[in-house]
């Protein structure tokens, strides 16, 4: 019988399929009816400091300061501890894994809150710092060295194992892995979905694309995963964007990642759809001869490809000289 325990970012998992932070894990309901699907784990639905700060700002307005502030203060509260309510729930009701998670761009009260998560229960916390670069008079790696910066900070503050999920916009995510590797993260997840903004032409309203990965997504995380567990190997990875089935879990796990976080799929399909996952992966093993998911982890990551690595071949010739009109 294939063994599907795998072991991400100190975490012992009975499988490699993680729920990632989403309207599925932002209730105790949802979280046990995950673990009853087969999940390994679950990423709780993040605290976004945005959405905190945008919150509190529109409670201003109140006659003083000092009542802008209380009701500031308030909502930030009232937010944070609602979660941390749910980390408390889940650690009670259930026995999977229970990562909690911070989407965030700046370094500031949220090593607080990460001693919370931990005093709460957390079994791991993953740290979002997603954020668009645009200003003009942008520093070159400002925002990779602000990633090490609360890195470093949370790290001093809590013992929980760091996870660090990771937008696309990277010039180099390769020398950042190794940065945060360097400075005590137990594990990276390859990559964070930005919102994908659209413009309704008959209403001129600003709208957005579908908000859904597609298989179509995975071919570029598996690159990069592939790139940097053969460059950076003793950091843990995860997939994240494009794993919509049994077929996309497999490759993930192959590029070299040891877990994958899915959502999409689990939307579209529900949470049945674990299952199948996990069947489609134990049939190919068996087929394989594998028994552990450890005998081919990273057996297809860029280390393996000799002297012309296609993860990092850009051009299109080759392609194109096999498709004639």
């Amino acid at each position: 019988m294939a063994q599907l325990t795998t072991t991400f970012a100190g975490l012992s998992l009975k499988n490699p399929i993680i729920i990632s932070s989403s309207g599925l894990t932002n209730s105790i309901e949802k979280i046990k009816k995950l673990e009853e699907a087969g999940a390994g784990a679950v990423v709780l639905k993040s605290v976004f400091e945005e959405q905190i700060n945008m919150h509190s700002g529109q409670m201003n307005g109140y006659g003083s300061p000092e009542a802008d502030d209380y009701l500031g203060a308030y909502v930030r509260s009232h937010t944070l501890n609602e979660h941390i309510d749910l980390i408390k729930e889940a650690k009670k009701c259930c026995k999977l894994p229970i990562i909690a998670s911070i989407n965030c761009y700046s370094d500031s009260e949220w090593i607080d809150f990460a001693k919370l998560m931990e005093e709460a229960g957390a079994d791991a916390l993953e740290l979002n710092i997603l954020y668009l670069q645009t200003e003009t008079d942008y520093e070159y790696g400002s925002f990779e060295h602000r990633h090490i910066e609360i890195l470093q900070h949370i790290k001093k503050a809590v013992n929980l194992p760091i996870i660090m999920k990771l937008g696309s916009n990277l010039t180099n995510p390769i020398a950042l892995i190794n940065q945060l590797y360097a400075n005590g993260a137990a594990a990276v997840v390859l990559f964070n979905r930005f919102y994908q903004p659209d413009i309704n032409i008959d209403n001129m309203k600003f709208t957005n694309t579908n908000v859904m990965s597609s298989p179509s997504d995975l071919a570029d995380k598996i690159r990069w995963t592939a790139i940097a567990s053969a460059k950076v190997p003793r950091i843990d990875y995860a997939v994240s964007g494009g794993v919509h089935c049994g077929k996309g879990l497999i490759k993930s796990l192959l590029a070299g990642a040891s877990a994958t976080e899915i959502c999409s799929t689990i939307y579209q399909n529900g949470a049945g759809k674990i299952n199948e996952m996990l069947k489609e992966l134990t049939l190919w093993m068996e087929e394989n001869g594998y028994n552990s998911l450890a005998e081919f982890k990273g057996k297809m990551n860029a280390s393996t490809t000799g002297s012309i690595n296609p993860f990092e071949r850009t051009q299109f010739m080759k392609y194109y000289s096999n498709h004639e009109e």
